[in-house]
């Protein structure tokens, strides 16, 4: 028999840990009924791993598949679940484990970003000249990590026609937000929206919504807006589902989903944006 068991980070926000409970139970009808299916936490959060692991045998699983329903591949997904699941495979040296891929860069991606922007009254699709998106990650300290927010706000900036697509980070590494606003402002941004990019933390939401009225008060000339955080979005289902699939070995892993830009180019070169 098998099972899954999906990963949530935890929060120390109970709110965020129950955020995740909830979107699988929303996924459990699409996912076949013969699988069992768990979820635990990384910290802050119980069950944690191991006793997530310990439920889904005792249920009668011989194969776990762990998917974490974590953004980027950091520390997290590349330490901390392994050494969970070596100390697993050690314990239940007759089950077979399997690690499938964090959320990372996905097709839906820009969709749940874009209508983020939607749901505030941006016209994605023409947009003012003078505003800039600030796509703000949780920050980290790997490198990796970081540096796939660069190429998600890289590839943001090719699917919309927004001049400036600015990274910045909550905490941990630079730019911070405020180097990040300095630098939109700098270029000439005449309004900034605040794009954050993080599943949920109620701890950082609140913090952002201060700095956004601190910023409004320093620079009374810009307009600030704030997203809704990248969050639970239906179209995640979808993203969670395909990171279950290829674990499952029904699909073939191409490089960061890119075999699906490639399609979207095709139907999108012969006009593309940025030749102003």
């Amino acid at each position: 028999m098998k099972a899954i068991l999906f990963v949530g980070h935890g929060s120390r926000d109970p709110e965020g840990n129950e955020q995740v409970i909830q979107f699988v139970e929303r996924l459990r009808p699409q996912v076949d009924a013969r699988y069992h299916i768990e979820t635990c936490f990384l910290e802050f959060g119980l069950p944690t791993m191991l006793e997530g692991m310990k439920r889904c045998v005792e249920e009668g699983a011989d194969e776990v598949i762990v998917i974490p329903i974590i953004l980027l591949a950091a520390g997290h997904s590349k330490l901390h679940v392994p050494a969970a699941i070596d100390e697993a495979k050690q314990q239940y040296p007759h089950v077979t484990f399997i690690y499938g891929r964090p959320i990372g860069i996905h097709e839906q991606t820009f969709t749940i970003l874009k209508e983020r922007l939607q749901e505030i009254g941006e016209n994605v699709e023409a947009p003012d000249p003078d505003t800039a998106i600030l796509l703000l990650g949780r920050g980290g300290s790997d490198p990796d990590a970081n540096s796939d927010l660069y190429k998600i706000a890289r590839l943001f900036w090719e699917r919309t026609n927004y001049s400036l697509v600015e990274p910045a980070f909550m905490g941990v590494t630079a730019p911070l937000l405020e180097e990040g606003v300095e630098r939109c402002i700098k270029l000439g941004a005449k309004k900034v929206v605040i794009l954050p990019y993080f599943l949920f933390t109620g701890v950082l939401i609140k913090r952002l919504e201060a700095k956004v009225s601190e910023f409004s008060g320093r620079y009374p000339q810009i307009q600030f807006a704030l997203a809704g955080y990248f969050g639970f979005h239906p179209k995640l289902q979808t993203i969670v589902l395909d990171r279950l699939e290829e674990a499952l070995g029904q699909t073939v892993k191409m490089n960061c989903d890119l075999c699906q830009y490639r399609l979207h180019m095709a139907d999108h070169h012969h006009h593309h944006h940025h030749h102003h």
